[in-house]
């Protein structure tokens, strides 16, 4: 199935419950919802680029892991509700711990009817740098403090937060920070080269 087909299925777009039942149904598929109801179906990248995705969990999972006491972190298959009505999941997400303890268990079952606080997106050539940067900026929109979307094929970086324009980051000989966020946290983008 593709966008189109769910579509054609639910022209008025869908509700949470049949957002998640489609999910459910179809687990091969990574889906999100746009702020209009309409099902997204993201296409699958290839492996180097899995590769450099596997990389960087990995480099976060090391921080979060000594980290627990600040917040939890996620993968691509965890899907957030935000306050636009969209459905999204990005490549990697952070919740601070006393926001994710707010949520019932019900909802942390589900999808988490929450907005990172920090998300990061890697350009696939699947997939537009101008749509990543509009996802970007609805992170930031709805409530998120700290965004990246790392381009590795040109080797570009594109730091958001709220409030505030992008910070385009040339050549992969730079780290990006966490701040005081993610206190400690360092990507060195030469590692996704």
């Amino acid at each position: 199935m593709n966008s189109s087909q769910f579509n054609r299925l639910y022209p008025n777009g869908v509700s949470d419950n049949e957002l998640f039942i489609v999910c459910q149904t179809y687990p091969e598929l990574t889906i999100e919802r746009d702020v209009s109801g309409k099902i997204v179906v993201m296409s699958p990248v290839g492996d180097d680029l899995n590769h450099k995705h596997l990389i960087l969990s990995g480099l976060f999972y090391y921080w979060t892991s000594a980290h627990e006491h600040l917040g939890l972190g996620f993968d691509s298959t965890s899907g957030f509700m935000l306050p636009d009505g969209s459905m999204r999941s990005p490549d990697l997400a952070w919740v601070r711990k006393e926001r994710w303890e707010k949520l019932t268990e019900h909802d942390r079952a589900r999808f988490t009817h929450i907005c990172p606080d920090f998300v990061v997106e890697l350009h696939s050539p699947t997939e537009a740098l101008r749509t990543l940067q509009s996802k970007m900026q609805a992170w930031m929109d709805n409530g998120c403090q700290l965004g990246w979307l790392i381009d590795p094929k040109s080797e570009k970086a594109y730091v958001y937060t709220p409030g505030h324009a992008p910070e385009e980051i040339t050549g992969f000989h730079h780290k990006l920070s966490g701040g005081t966020l993610l206190p400690g946290f360092e990507l060195d983008l030469l590692k996704l080269k």
